[in-house]
């Protein structure tokens, strides 16, 4: 096989892995769509927080294509939210939505990608619902809550009262951060995590097919 041959067929693999890769992403942000559209109240947080799992395909897309490619699916997904749903917090709660999502995704498909077995994909996942709580923290408390309450023209100490109204416990942002904030992100993690890590190993083939 001559030089330009080989060159012209590495072209071709190159353009086909690009193609299946941009097929993939656009399959898994509709998915995440859809399951983004379910969501679930939870009976120790206001009713403005529920959880859904749209964070499965796009964890998923994560391992099998890398931590950029999830990061594409994370994105895609608000974008796509927005376009069906619209906002109520003129995109600030978009924002932050999508920075929390990748502060989970990204830092799993990071040490998957280095460690590229079940105990890297456990660490990697541990990590990122860690990472993705601290960060969710900071962005309700000095983010998402203010915009909440700036969009729908109430005061924070409402808010707060909403999370009062569930659990006697929560008198302050702070202790909204505490008893709702935090238990919803870790819960959500830990449920993503542990729906990737049984379905991964049997879905992962159809992402390496044609390769």
């Amino acid at each position: 096989m001559s030089t330009s041959t080989k060159t012209m067929a590495a072209a071709q693999t190159k353009n086909r892995t690009k193609i299946r890769v941009m097929a993939q992403v656009g399959m898994l942000s509709a998915i995440a769509l859809v399951l983004m559209l379910f969501e679930i109240p939870l009976p120790f947080a206001p009713s403005f927080y529920e959880i859904d799992f749209s964070e499965v395909p796009v964890l998923v897309g994560c391992f099998a294509m890398g931590p950029l490619a999830g990061a594409m699916i994370e994105f895609i997904k608000i974008i796509l939210n927005f376009a069906v749903n619209g906002t109520m917090t003129a995109g600030v709660g978009e924002i932050a939505n999508f920075l929390i999502g990748c502060a989970f995704v990204v830092p799993a498909g990071l040490i998957y990608k280095k460690k590229h077995n079940r105990t890297g994909a456990i660490v990697g996942m541990i990590s990122g619902t860690l990472f993705m709580t601290i960060l969710g923290c900071f962005l309700n408390a000095y983010v998402l809550l203010p915009a909440y309450a700036k969009a729908f023209q109430m005061p924070m100490d409402a808010l707060v009262g909403m999370g009062t109204a569930v659990n006697s416990h929560i008198t302050s942002v702070t202790t909204l951060v505490i008893f709702a904030i935090v238990p919803f992100n870790l819960l959500k993690g830990v449920l993503v995590s542990l729906i990737v890590f049984l379905i991964y190993k049997k879905i992962s083939p159809i992402f390496h097919m044609g390769r």
